[in-house]
């Protein structure tokens, strides 16, 4: 049962995917249709104007689909690893994709020491993982596991595909409402209506109201399709850690992870606002209680953490660091990949000399060990 209720959750999110495209392209078609018809003053100037931020959009998301992840991984400064710079990770990560069911990810790691990862791609055929060397640092085998199970749950999940097209689209609506608020601020608008021939009225009563329904629309449209980003981004996050504890059967892991990196406060500094949705945790702003605001791409770290706990009948906590205690991670830097490679290919230590040949017994009179005399 519960295998088919995931089942279903990937084929709700392919269809609230879509759902979404569609909401972002009529906002943008809405946009440039009146911001079209508030300059030209007549409706095939709106529909030349929908026809060019539709199109935009649509080839900003088409980019997105088949370049996207690479953009994002090189505006990440992530370096590929294979199974010989990095056994330890790539072990991890081989186990999480065979539990999740999906192909082996190519594995990316990030020279920053601040914890965190996000997974990218257009399909499970297509992904990757891209991991920091804070988060390798900082965090034992089962926490990794945690965080690589969850990572892979949002490739079986198809998140990653919904985060890359939607995040263009949504970055479409708000490049063409601001081109178009600057364009009027700097009088554009004003010039404009004084080239335009308008001798009919009519025609110069609709042009203003197009032009007030665009400004209302530069203003409401960006953060409309924002907010309805976010709150289904926060649902899959959740969706997420969940399918994580299916596939390690370790709430455990999951928790200290999320807990270790709610207590590090150190800023990510390739992560921008741009890709901080694709994160394990929200690498922008510091993982505190405030992450739970309207405009966070996360939950709130100790709301994931205490529903983790719910799935083992634990009582909920105040603060991670009751989570995490004493536990300090024992880490293999160069099983990580975090050692030059040399030393991972260097050759194992010779044996030591085998113990020598125990002493013969006393031997009773008359017999030697050669015979007797």
């Amino acid at each position: 049962m519960a295998t088919a209720n995931f089942y279903n959750q990937i084929s709700a999110n392919r269809r609230n995917s879509l759902l979404l495209a569609l909401v972002v392209v009529l906002l943008l078609g809405g946009l440039g249709f009146a911001i079209g018809a508030g300059f030209g003053g007549e409706v095939r100037y709106g529909l030349i104007g929908a026809g060019i931020a539709v199109g935009a959009g649509l080839l900003a998301a088409l980019l997105s689909f088949y370049a996207g992840d690479q953009l994002v991984l090189a505006s990440s400064g992530a370096r590929e690893v294979d199974a010989q710079s990095a056994p330890q990770l790539f072990n991890v990560v081989g186990e999480m994709a065979t539990a999740a069911g999906v192909p082996m990810p190519r594995v990316y790691i990030i020279d920053d020491t601040a914890p965190n990862a996000f997974a990218t791609g257009r399909d499970p055929q297509h992904a990757s993982v891209a991991i920091t060397v804070g988060l390798l640092q900082k965090l034992d085998r089962e926490e990794l596991q945690g965080v690589m199970g969850h990572e892979l749950s949002h490739v079986r999940n198809f998140d990653i595909r919904f985060s890359l097209m939607v995040g263009v689209l949504v970055g479409a609506v708000a490049l063409v409402a601001d081109m178009f608020l600057r364009m009027t601020f700097w009088g554009g608008l004003a010039g404009g209506r004084r080239r335009r021939d308008s001798g009919s009225g009519d025609s110069g009563g609709f042009a203003a109201v197009m032009m007030i329904l665009a400004l209302v629309l530069a203003i409401v449209a960006p953060i409309a399709a924002r907010l309805v980003q976010l709150a289904v981004s926060r649902q899959r996050e959740y969706l997420a850690d969940a399918s994580s504890v299916e596939l390690t059967r370790n709430p455990y892991g999951l928790e200290r992870a999320l807990a270790k990196i709610a207590l590090d406060t150190e800023p990510l500094e390739v992560a921008n606002r741009a890709t901080q949705h694709l994160y394990f945790e929200n690498p922008v702003k510091a993982a505190t209680s405030d992450s739970s605001e309207l405009f966070s791409t996360h939950p709130a770290v100790l709301d994931r953490i205490n529903r983790l706990r719910q799935l083992t009948g634990e009582a909920p906590v105040g603060d991670p660091q009751l989570v995490v205690g004493d536990h300090q991670p024992v880490v293999d830097e160069r099983l990580r990949g975090l050692a030059p490679q040399q030393a991972v290919d260097a050759a194992p230590p010779s044996p030591p000399d085998p113990p020598p040949p125990p002493e013969p017994p006393d031997t009773p009179p008359g017999f030697t060990w050669k015979g007797w005399h």
